[in-house]
């Protein structure tokens, strides 16, 4: 399995209630993340199978838009074992219920989306790996441990984005 690990867009500033915060959508900013991440992994050619996030609406609208930039027609699926009270323990839980996929794109929250990150490559969570909002991890689940392809945030695709679009200008202004 290709397993997408995917931190929400930008969502502003976190309030201080818990149920108001789990409501806080997606600000313009984190839906221009979404287009470009969704645009990125689509010239990476990710066809997911399916799609998970976390309820909380921001990492939902998150799923929602990225898979809409995929041209992915499927149900995003909501899942307990991504919200910010998940343990490693739900989140291997999610995994072996589809184990049987081939590309799997999981959006959630950290701190704990990059702990489940560190302790999947390493097995016992010794690696500091930073995700920013909108950043996706690719890993190989098939090796052991799994191994870490990739890891493109926001920042850098942006900055691939716009190399790609000035390089096709210039092409075209010299015919």
């Amino acid at each position: 399995m290709n397993l997408y690990l995917m931190r929400h867009a930008n969502a502003g500033v976190p309030r201080e209630s818990a149920k108001l915060d789990a409501k806080r959508g997606l600000i313009a900013e984190g839906k221009e993340q979404c287009m470009v991440m969704g645009r990125i992994l689509g010239a990476l050619k990710v066809q997911p199978d399916v799609i998970v996030a976390s309820p909380l609406k921001r990492a939902l609208q998150t799923a929602q838009f990225v898979g809409n930039e995929l041209g992915y027609e499927g149900k995003v699926e909501v899942s307990t074992a991504l919200d910010l009270n998940a343990t490693y323990a739900d989140f291997q839980k999610l995994l072996d219920k589809y184990a049987d996929r081939q590309d799997v794109l999981i959006v959630g929250h950290n701190p704990n989306l990059f702990q489940f990150l560190g302790r999947l490559i390493t097995g016992n969570g010794g690696a500091g790996v930073r995700m920013r909002k909108a950043s996706v991890a690719r890993i190989d689940m098939e090796k052991h441990p799994p191994l870490l392809q990739w890891l493109i945030d926001p920042r850098m695709a942006r900055w691939i984005y716009a190399s790609v679009a000035k390089s096709s200008r210039s092409k075209t202004s010299r015919k």
